[in-house]
């Protein structure tokens, strides 16, 4: 009876610190941070490489990739122009305590955000949770473009001239409903 009684005290004692190992290693990892918040590793800003557009149904119109080292970005040309993309902007890293001044969302739900020099293009990655919980958000990327913030879409690249200049409603002609016929 003492032996079965001992053996009994020696499994619940693996059993206990076993579960001890197991949630100080799980505690550890859920702990286990990225920095402050404020800054983002270079590896992480390839959330950003691709094209994007502002609407689903819409070809690419700008695309984010690394050249040498360094982030740019191209804009779309007109269809009649000898080349698809404009030449290379840069972009550079920005801080997440900027983020108030392009978009209003909490930096805490950003986790990465990158712009041109001059502030005129703003792109930023909210992190997937929150893109999905934001009934304001159906993208995980937000763009700020030269005073305005909006939700943008990331498609395919494609090499085919858009004319992303052209009006769609230029030939609509709206009748008057009150005029009489």
């Amino acid at each position: 009876m003492f032996l079965d009684l001992h053996r009994l005290n020696i499994r619940k004692t693996r059993l206990l610190l076993a579960m001890a190992v197991t949630s100080t290693v799980l505690l550890t990892a859920c702990n286990d941070t990225q920095g402050s918040g404020d800054t983002v590793a270079a590896e992480d800003l390839t959330v950003f490489a691709g094209c994007y557009t502002v609407s689903h149904d819409e070809p690419a119109q700008i695309k984010v990739s690394q050249q040498d080292g360094a982030w740019i970005m191209q804009m779309k040309e007109p269809a009649n122009a000898s080349r698809v993309w404009d030449d290379p902007e840069p972009l550079e890293l920005i801080e997440n305590s900027d983020i108030p001044q392009f978009f209003s969302i909490d930096p805490d739900n950003v986790d990465a955000v990158i712009g041109r020099p001059d502030r005129v293009l703003v792109l930023a990655h909210v992190r997937p949770v929150y893109a999905n919980i934001d009934p304001l958000l159906d993208s995980e990327y937000l763009s700020y473009i030269y005073r305005g913030a909006n939700t943008i879409y990331r498609v395919e690249c494609d090499e085919v001239n858009t004319d992303v200049l052209a009006n769609p409603h230029a030939d609509i002609v709206i009748d008057n409903v009150n005029s009489a016929d």
